[in-house]
């Protein structure tokens, strides 16, 4: 298939390109690179095409001869949807509705966009699928639900939406986010050997390996229509659904000197999601049931030995999204709309 990803130099673009290339698949990208300076190591593999651009400049021609959308694009997380809340749903939810109007047009079959199970909120212990009540509690998961209502009154017989509600990602990806949980807790351990948690760590996360999340994306971007039916999807492992706190144990069983510390000031995290993944895994199911998790940090604990990172790095501005699009925008390089002042490289 011909295939545009949006955001395909991000965290999870910059892994779900080479997945999908590897199937055969034909991948342009469309990236306005806000992340250039992000990246942890190089990757030999690039798309067949690039338009370098914001979302919110996407044109019909864009669109012209692409078969399917991965929609990726966006302020990717919490912390940063509370940047500005209103630039946060301008992006994330009135863009990418434009965006997934304009695919129509174009003549796109399949727009498969991905949205968070953030938008869940505040469910506490019980099991939460894709049918439960929403209840975001950020800017970040109102976006999202927004995006979700507003693009369902698109489908049509000849144009079909997919929604991808992700668990909490993690694990080695060129374009490394340490603004994830299972992410900072690794580069904590191996910068202080103390797994810092910044809350008391009761909350419910669904842990998803990025590799994983790739694959997943791939399947639902390529699977026949009558397996999916203009549905929303959790995308995680029923078994993978952990309190933050747990993470602590899971991180030790690969560096095993590290101290477990819990937060002085750490309360209770608002957000709080145990996700049913069910549905996806009537679909789909990768072999041996994903990336085994102790594999998991171990390829991370690699990665960073081998590109050491310290506390100024995934704490500040090079790594963590907030943080290097707010030096970004000091320094001149992009205004308050994240429009490019002047070019990345500069």
């Amino acid at each position: 298939m011909k295939i545009l990803v949006t955001g395909h130099r991000g965290y999870v673009g910059s892994v779900l390109t080479p997945v999908l290339q590897r199937l055969g698949h034909e991948v342009t990208g469309l990236d306005a690179d806000w992340y250039s300076r992000c990246k942890l190591f190089d990757q030999d593999t690039e798309v067949q095409s690039w338009l370098r651009k914001d979302i919110r400049d996407a044109e019909v021609a864009d669109f012209r001869g692409i078969e399917a959308v991965i929609h990726l694009a966006g302020l990717s997380n919490d912390p940063l949807g509370d940047l500005d809340p209103a630039l946060t749903h301008e992006i994330n939810a009135v863009a990418a509705i434009r965006l997934a109007k304009l695919a129509r047009e174009a003549g796109v079959r399949r727009f498969l966009s991905t949205s968070s199970c953030s938008i869940y909120g505040a469910a506490g212990d019980q099991w939460i699928n894709e049918t439960a009540r929403p209840a975001p509690v950020t800017a970040y998961a109102e976006s999202k639900l927004s995006m979700e209502k507003g693009m369902r009154a698109l489908a049509r017989d000849d144009f079909e939406l997919v929604f991808a509600r992700p668990g909490t990602v993690f694990g080695v990806s060129p374009m490394l986010r340490f603004d994830l949980v299972m992410n900072n807790l690794v580069a904590w351990s191996l910068a202080t050997n103390t797994i810092r948690f910044k809350s008391d760590g009761t909350a419910w996360r669904p842990l998803l390996h990025v590799e994983d999340l790739a694959l997943a994306l791939a399947f639902l971007v390529a699977a026949p229509s009558q397996q999916l039916g203009d549905q929303a999807f959790n995308i995680g492992f029923n078994q993978r659904n952990y309190r933050v706190r747990d993470l602590g144990p899971l991180i030790q069983s690969v560096l095993t000197e590290a101290q477990i510390e819990m937060g002085a000031d750490g309360g209770a995290d608002t957000r709080s999601y145990r996700v049913d993944c069910s549905r996806l895994a009537g679909h789909w199911s990768p072999a041996q049931g994903g990336v085994d998790f102790h594999a998991g940090i171990q390829q991370l604990v690699d990665c960073l030995q081998q590109n050491p990172v310290v506390v100024e790095d995934f704490e500040g501005a090079r790594f963590q999204r907030v943080a290097h699009l707010r030096e970004a925008m000091e320094k001149g390089r992009l205004g308050p709309d994240l429009r490019p002042l002047q070019r990345a490289h500069d």
